[in-house]
């Protein structure tokens, strides 16, 4: 499975969303853009603060996936999106999800998390971090929950400054957050507007005056400040502030408390080349790496679980063209039939660094993740032939799927960490035992309806 040669153009669809230790929503159509007709997103990446983090799900989360992540793997997968990946500390998640086409050639993925709650020793707040190769361009995912408190920004800017002094990465080339070529930076910052009093701030919410509150929100004028900041671009806040509402209400705080509202769940950017080519003397390089470009920055007040409102930004990401060719091919060798055992064939770059882990899975077509396999074969173990240009790997009949169906091969590199080869869907046929019992049931079925036409009611 192979993208179309030339320039690569993501569509990538952020959320951010403070959940407030609910569970998920009936439904995330409008959240996720899926009602969106020829604009389809080839990467989604999701970033939650306060999901449920009581000891008992903590625990049991850290063996099996929380509900969060298993909500939107099976709003994703059937739509052919794959869980690259994930990243939980205690009530941050962060997940990242690729079209199945793109899965190949994201690589080189690691997470890192950096606890900022009392003083480093608790989770509550602080930052994970997912960074990977993107068609050979490194890029990175930054998801923070901040301070709280109106007087609290200087807290805010340290303990960001130290989540960043914190992150670090396997390899020499980029040690760190900053050293990415494009750097998304995100989640629930908890800024909040200055000065203003609260009659100020809702009226001119309500006359949809945003621009009058923007000089008084805590990040903008941070941004004129801190140097580190000034590297971060954002989109305009043409929203309303998206806290702090009543549960299910689009009311903003009706408690005695009454707390104002505020822009704290925000999505910012750098791009690490504008940085470099500004102090080359103003002069631009002749082909941008890559870009990035903002299609929409919009909240969802439609969703009312938490007090927070989630935010969404879609970005174009342009890239250099680089051949998009996989490090390994595959594909089923001849027709394959559960009744027998099958082989794949495959084929690797000549920069592959093969392992003895490495293992070739069989996936349904909806699969949700890299270990949602059906069946798997290591690699090396089951080689059957290896010639200069391909080898060949047998998978046990034993362990095909019996009522056989649509399905695809992926190669696992152990090395990387993450499927760097999809074959094309192909069928299986099924067992033929079970093949004729459908058919006999299938007769069986035939004549209930029959005695049903000519004696109803009838109830089978």
């Amino acid at each position: 499975m192979e993208p179309e040669e030339g320039p690569r153009h993501l569509r990538l669809h952020l959320v951010t969303w403070n959940v407030g230790t609910a569970s998920p929503p009936p439904d995330v159509t409008s959240l996720l853009q899926l009602n969106l007709q020829d604009q389809e997103m080839d990467m989604y990446v999701i970033g939650l603060q306060e999901v449920n983090s009581k000891i008992v799900n903590f625990l049991s989360d850290m063996a099996f996936d929380d509900p969060w992540s298993i909500f939107f793997m099976n709003v994703l997968s059937p739509l052919r999106y794959v869980k690259v990946s994930s990243i939980r500390m205690q009530g941050l998640l962060l997940l990242v999800f690729a079209k199945q086409p793109h899965v190949p050639f994201i690589r080189d993925i690691q997470s890192q998390f950096t606890r900022t709650g009392l003083y480093g020793y608790w989770g509550n707040k602080g930052g994970v971090t997912t960074r990977m190769s993107v068609y050979g361009h490194p890029i990175c995912f930054l998801n923070c929950h901040l301070p709280a408190h109106m007087e609290n920004a200087g807290q805010r800017l340290d303990d960001f400054e130290h989540i960043l002094e914190m992150q670090q990465f396997e390899g020499e080339k980029i040690p760190n957050v900053l050293d990415h070529d494009v750097l998304f930076w995100f989640g629930d910052l908890n800024f909040r507007i200055e000065d203003y009093g609260l009659h100020f701030i809702r009226e001119s919410i309500n006359n949809s005056r945003f621009s009058l509150l923007w000089e008084k929100d805590q990040l903008n004028i941070a941004k004129k400040k801190e140097p580190i900041l000034q590297e971060f671009m954002e989109g305009p806040l043409k929203f309303k502030p998206t806290y702090k509402f009543d549960l299910y209400s689009n009311d903003y705080d009706t408690s005695g408390k009454k707390r104002k509202p505020a822009w704290t769940d925000r999505i910012l950017w750098r791009v690490k080349h504008l940085l470099q080519s500004a102090s080359e003397a103003g002069e631009m390089p002749e082909e941008e790496a890559i870009s990035v470009s903002l299609q929409s920055y919009i909240s969802h007040m439609s969703y009312g679980i938490s007090d927070h409102k989630p935010v969404t930004g879609t970005f174009v990401l342009e890239m250099k063209p680089l051949p998009p060719v996989p490090l390994v091919r595959l594909h089923p060798v001849g027709n394959w039939d559960a009744e027998q055992d099958a082989t794949v064939r495959y084929s690797t770059a000549p920069e592959f660094p093969s392992s003895a882990w490495d293992w070739i899975g069989l996936y349904k077509v909806t699969f949700k993740h890299a270990n949602d396999y059906v069946m798997y074969a290591w690699v090396q173990d089951n080689e059957i032939s290896s010639e200069e240009d391909a080898k060949q790997v047998y998978l046990s009949a034993e362990e095909l799927p019996a009522t056989g169906g649509e399905f695809l091969l992926g190669y696992y590199s152990n090395t990387m960490q993450s499927l760097v080869g999809i074959s094309q869907p192909f069928q299986i046929q099924p067992r033929r035992m079970l093949a004729e019992k459908d058919l006999a049931w299938d007769g069986v079925s035939r004549m209930q309806e029959q005695l049903c036409d000519e004696k109803p009611p009838c109830d089978f």
